[in-house]
């Protein structure tokens, strides 16, 4: 096996973000796409990582390769990639390691043990979401930023073509109204209003996928899972399933 990426951002950024949730993860290369699927320690968010072929200048993959890998180490490696360089990601199955070739002005080589993963493959759940949103990542992250100031969660209301973001403290409350604009979409099937809450910390670490594009896309349910989306177009696709948090009636 062995891919070229000359776009180090991509993988870099994602990797990043991915770091955040998980520590070590399982990398399936199969002939179209590089694909991440993973849960956290809590068992509150998956996150799900799809780098398709076409996202790289070389791409060999015979079959299926599945390798594990820590997050931390593979991190600290892509970290020191500059924007121009390509990134080379060859698998050495005799010494069981990933070789990373960093290549621009110089050219930087590392080796990185592969490890073994005991736990099972994560399944993508099947999940219909009655409210679909798509918007301003800068707008849905400030909103984020904003509720932190108040709140440890957040709520999200959607109702016809408004989206309300709302946090409520002891002592404190805000609130963000947004409508239906060029740059917003907002669709809500079969129900008049949908509201449901989640973990401030947790969309702190999910929003810094806003690196990799300018639009996020939000799909929730009435105290259901919010999965939250960057793909940009023939290169990847990210997406973070995030648990709900059910407030006792």
């Amino acid at each position: 096996m062995k891919v070229v990426l000359t776009e180090p951002r991509f993988l870099k950024d994602s990797v990043g973000v991915l770091s955040e949730l998980v520590s070590d993860v399982r990398m399936k290369f199969d002939s179209d796409k590089l694909e991440i699927v993973a849960m956290d320690p809590a068992n509150v968010a998956m996150i799900v990582l799809r780098l398709l072929s076409s996202s790289f200048v070389e791409y060999k993959v015979e079959g299926e390769e599945i390798i594990s890998v820590n997050l931390s180490s593979l991190k600290q490696i892509l970290g020191r990639a500059r924007p121009s360089d390509s990134i080379t990601l060859e698998l050495d199955s005799e010494k069981n390691r990933l070789n990373i070739q960093l290549r621009g002005e110089s050219v930087r080589k590392f080796n990185l043990g592969l490890i073994e993963l005991q736990d099972t493959q994560q399944k993508i759940p099947e999940l219909e979401f009655p409210a679909k949103i798509n918007m301003s990542s800068v707008i849905f992250n400030e909103a984020v930023e904003d509720m932190d100031i108040i709140s440890d969660s957040i709520g999200l209301i959607a109702e016809g073509e408004k989206l309300e973001i709302f946090a409520k403290g002891n002592t404190s409350d805000a609130k963000i109204n947004i409508g239906k604009s060029e740059e917003t979409s907002i669709i809500v099937e079969g129900e008049d209003k949908v509201k449901s809450k989640y973990s401030v910390e947790y969309l702190k670490k999910i929003i810094k996928g806003s690196k990799l594009c300018d639009n996020v896309s939000l799909k929730f349910g009435e105290d259901y899972p919010l999965q939250i989306e960057y793909r940009v177009t023939d290169r990847l696709q990210m997406f973070t399933i995030l648990a709900p948090r059910v407030e006792n009636k």
